[in-house]
């Protein structure tokens, strides 16, 4: 089994979101990786510099970070090539690792979007050392920057930041860093390529919390009707907790609600509703064990956007 650390540098239209090309809002320009043993020892490395196909110029705020050229990109291969020798490399038998959870999703957009998707099925599970980072060394939910991470770990700052390979490098000497039962108690679920059909869905079942990602909808309306998507279960034992506070809409993508497991104690639900590029819906729910005190926040939440709605429909009376 081999970790591959990678990262990506990607550009985006210099022109603006009006023009942008909305399948490929961020095109990826670079490629930088490392392998990395079961002994959390670097033995190889992939680089690729790509030729942009979509977007001919450097946005100005990429090129103050990155520090790459037009010159310089001219002189890359086609995206195609060096994603079908990124994924040779990788080999037969491996997890990615990133610094972040934008990664692994924006790879996919990119291979998606000329047509090999098929390289890499999904959804796809991974492994984010900033949280890996957080969980082993902060409060577990604050997220810092790389180079934040390299100061407080005292590792040796020998190359530059904000190039791929060079990230790659610093995000695998954090992981060094990270006990082997946090990084297998935690990994993450990237859901672009998303379940489809119900045999699709995904249950997971973490050390702290639940998580599940529904089959496709046709409508937001549809998804909150649905009994699996809507149930709610103890992250322990796994049997049905009896539900204090009922669903409620937070604001049009997010779902809350309150249950208690007599056993095990409460538990904050939340639904997330996903589009999708076809127009479809699905919905991410967990489930975690929570305290009175969140509890009571979420009911005089709950209160408080009843009454907005209630005075919204008397003003509209009104008029």
């Amino acid at each position: 089994m081999n970790y591959i650390v990678f990262d990506l540098e990607w550009n985006q239209n210099p022109s603006g979101k009006k023009t942008r090309n909305d399948r490929l809002p961020f095109e990826i320009i670079e490629i930088g990786a490392v392998k990395v043993n079961s002994k959390k020892e670097i033995t190889d490395h992939f680089h690729r510099l790509i030729k942009p196909q979509v977007y001919k110029w450097i946005h100005d705020s990429i090129h103050e970070v990155i520090h790459v050229d037009y010159k310089d990109l001219m002189k890359g291969v086609p995206f195609e090539q060096a994603v079908r020798e990124f994924i040779d490399w990788c080999g037969e038998d491996w997890y990615f690792f990133t610094w972040g959870n934008q990664d692994v999703m924006e790879l996919q957009r990119n291979m998606k979007f000329y047509g090999l998707l098929d390289l890499l099925p999904g959804p796809v599970t991974y492994y984010d050392v900033q949280k890996l980072y957080s969980i082993s060394y902060d409060d577990g939910t604050h997220r810092c920057a790389l180079e934040h991470a390299i100061d407080e770990l005292k590792i040796e700052k020998s190359r530059g930041f904000h190039r791929a390979l060079a990230d790659a490098w610093y995000t695998a000497k954090v992981l060094e860093k990270i006990n082997n039962i946090i990084i297998i108690n935690h990994p993450s679920l990237d859901v672009y390529q998303n379940p489809k059909k119900k045999k699709d869905e995904i249950h997971i079942s973490y050390p702290d919390h639940d998580k599940y990602v529904s089959r496709e909808f046709a409508t937001r309306e549809r998804i909150m009707k649905d009994r699996e998507v809507t149930s709610t279960r103890c992250p322990v034992c796994h049997l049905p907790a009896k539900r204090k506070l009922r669903w409620f809409m937070n604001n049009p993508k997010v779902y809350y609600s309150i249950s208690n497991c007599e056993e095990h104690g409460l538990i904050r639900g939340k639904i997330r509703i996903r589009k999708t590029e076809d127009e479809k819906y699905f919905a991410v729910k967990t489930l975690r064990f929570t305290d009175t005190e969140e509890a009571e926040e979420l009911r005089e939440r709950k209160e408080v956007l009843r009454l907005r709605r209630k005075l919204k429909r008397s003003v509209e009376k009104e008029i």
